[in-house]
């Protein structure tokens, strides 16, 4: 079966909660580093714990700065109302950020253009809603200096992202897992943003 390579541009990746968005995007970025893939921006995995019945619940959010290859914790989750341990002063819902991480992420989603790939997992309501969070992730992706660009998106968030970002298509974990590494495995073939760009550039003189 043939599959569809993606155009340079812009994806959203927005599918159910524990749909394995974020493990997608791990396995991207690994993908794209045996590559030689210029892969840049953060990722988001979560971190679980034992339910007690068998099963495992997630109790925290880590954020990776994908250069780097540094991971910090960037939320925790409570059924308190109070913050559950200090430095996490920032609540969304039943989560509480921790401001420091969210800025250090911030600055390195600030340094991540241009790349072959840039990933900004993920765009939520701090952002699009609050105007706070990771706005350095916003610009980076509105600056299309990248060859491919996959932002995570919640689905009840897909008006306000595509009021602010350029994105040229939505897709869930199973359609997004097949057209990336299509594209991946043809990567090799295209310019890299920075000669696309000059050669741009050079076309309007």
């Amino acid at each position: 079966m043939s599959v569809e390579l993606p155009a340079s541009g812009l994806y959203a990746l927005s599918d159910a909660r524990g749909a394995g968005k974020s493990s997608l995007c791990r396995r991207l970025v690994q993908a794209a580093r045996r590559r030689g893939v210029d892969v840049a921006g953060v990722f988001s995995p979560g971190v679980f714990a034992s339910d007690g019945g068998g099963g495992v619940t997630r109790i925290g959010i880590e954020v990776e700065h994908i250069r780097a290859g540094q991971r910090r914790l960037l939320a925790m989750r409570t059924k308190s109302a109070a913050s559950p341990q200090p430095g996490f002063d920032l609540p969304v819902g039943c989560w509480w950020f921790n401001p420091q991480t969210s800025h250090w992420a911030d600055q390195a989603l600030a340094e991540s253009c241009p790349c072959d790939l840039l990933i900004v997992d993920e765009i939520g309501p701090l952002e699009l809603a609050r105007g706070k969070g990771w706005l350095n992730g916003l610009r980076a992706l509105q600056s299309g200096a990248y060859r491919l660009g996959v932002v995570v998106v919640r689905p009840e968030l897909r008006g306000p992202a595509e009021a602010r970002l350029p994105i040229r298509q939505w897709l869930d974990v199973a359609h997004a897992e097949q057209m990336f590494s299509a594209w991946l495995n043809e990567f090799n073939t295209f310019s890299s943003p920075l000669v696309y760009n000059s050669l741009r550039s050079a076309d309007k003189k």
